[in-house]
């Protein structure tokens, strides 16, 4: 049978999308990430489902595509990793068969493949499983073979490198230098965009080698992410945020920082003129702004994945909500501008404040780009 084009075969219905792994680093960044596109349905996957013949076919025949991206990728024994990324394939695969199901199928590999260990072994052996499962079927498949990958929310001592720099740093521990190699890093939403991009197209490629968004000296990181500690921690101030790389590891940097860091007091400077407060010190650009706000009022409810925003009370009192996207926890914050205050909003955190006093609320804003309406980076989801 001839392959079928993916643009003609998604024409009557939204694009229907599961994640194996869903729960893991890149499988969430991926699951939100394609919750903000239109015509797509996302189809729920629980790692569970390897074990349960019936909730793994339903799984597969639910799905136009499916990204594989369920691994473990650390044990103290090597050959346990081994054995257990090969298993997972071979579990999907059996299912697929199982179904008759041929959904374009996509897989997390990694540039570890060439490499003399056991993990990269056992993602090159994943990959030529699914080659050879599409070869057969006549189904579109496409292997990725991705970089390291950084950003928000990874697991320390398990995803990456910078994600356990970053948690020591936020947690005032010291890092430790293991092997000071070069590393290619890909940012994850830059990786989960692309994802997205190779669904859309529906093309096969059995080998997509993924390009590394930079190649850093694991010190060099390092260094810079002392130096958010020291500005930004400690002094309040902002880092140059001018090169796209900064911006991506500070933002992944800020996502370790527990919450309790939050409301920090501003110095308040008193004379017999009055007060002055410095809001916002940056090494780079950025743009202030203020608002007031009547009592009982609520603004903003919608969160960014790119943008970084402060808020700044400096009249009147203040609720301060924060609640991460794809979670139920909510973080309050008061703030009561006899005291001055502000919180920094993270990036996948849908947020708002809410005039909680008797008078008029006055808030200063801050955020590190311009407004764009052509492309604004902002989701409205209440909080």
């Amino acid at each position: 049978m001839p392959k079928q084009n993916n643009s003609s075969r998604f024409t009557h219905h939204s694009l229907r999308i599961g994640i194996t792994g869903q729960s893991g680093f890149i499988g969430t960044h991926l699951y939100n990430y394609l919750g903000l596109q239109k015509n797509v349905e996302r189809i729920e996957f629980k790692d569970e489902f390897f074990q349960n013949e019936e909730k793994i076919d339903k799984f597969v025949t639910q799905c136009d595509v499916i990204v594989h991206l369920a691994a473990m990728n650390r044990h103290n024994d090597p050959e346990v990793i081994y054995q257990t990324n090969v298993e997972l394939v071979e579990k999907l695969i059996t299912a697929l068969e199982r179904t008759n199901s041929t959904p374009h199928v996509f897989i997390s590999s990694s540039t570890q493949e060439n490499k003399d260990n056991l993990y990269g072994k056992s993602k090159r052996k994943g990959r030529e499983l699914l080659i050879e499962w599409s070869k057969k079927r006549g189904a579109e498949f496409t292997g990725l073979v991705i970089p390291n990958v950084f950003g928000p929310f990874g697991n320390p001592y398990y995803n990456s490198f910078i994600a356990t720099f970053s948690h020591r740093l936020a947690h005032d521990e010291k890092p430790e230098i293991q092997i000071d190699a070069e590393i290619e890093l890909i940012y994850v939403l830059d990786l989960v965009k692309l994802i997205f991009e190779l669904i859309r197209k529906g093309k096969s490629c059995d080998e997509y080698l993924v390009p590394p968004i930079a190649a850093k000296k694991v010190s060099d990181v390092l260094t810079k992410l002392n130096q958010y500690k020291q500005h930004y921690m400690e002094a309040g101030t902002f880092p140059n945020l001018d090169d796209y790389f900064d911006l991506c590891l500070f933002n992944t940097f800020r996502s370790y920082i527990p919450a309790a860091y939050f409301p920090r007091e501003f110095k308040l400077h008193t004379d017999d003129r009055g007060s002055f407060v410095e809001t916002v010190k940056s090494f780079g650009q950025g743009q202030f702004s203020f608002s007031t706000t009547k009592p009982g009022i609520t603004r903003g409810d919608h969160f960014h994945i790119r943008k970084i925003e402060r808020f700044a009370v400096i009249k009147g009192k203040a609720r301060i909500q924060l609640r991460k996207i794809g979670t139920e926890e909510i973080i309050n914050y008061e703030i009561d501008g006899r005291e001055p205050g502000y919180v920094d909003m993270p990036i996948w955190y849908t947020h708002n404040i809410t005039n909680i006093g008797e008078e008029e609320l006055i808030t200063l804003f801050w955020i590190n780009e311009f407004f764009d309406p052509e492309d604004p980076d902002t989701y409205y989801e209440k909080v």
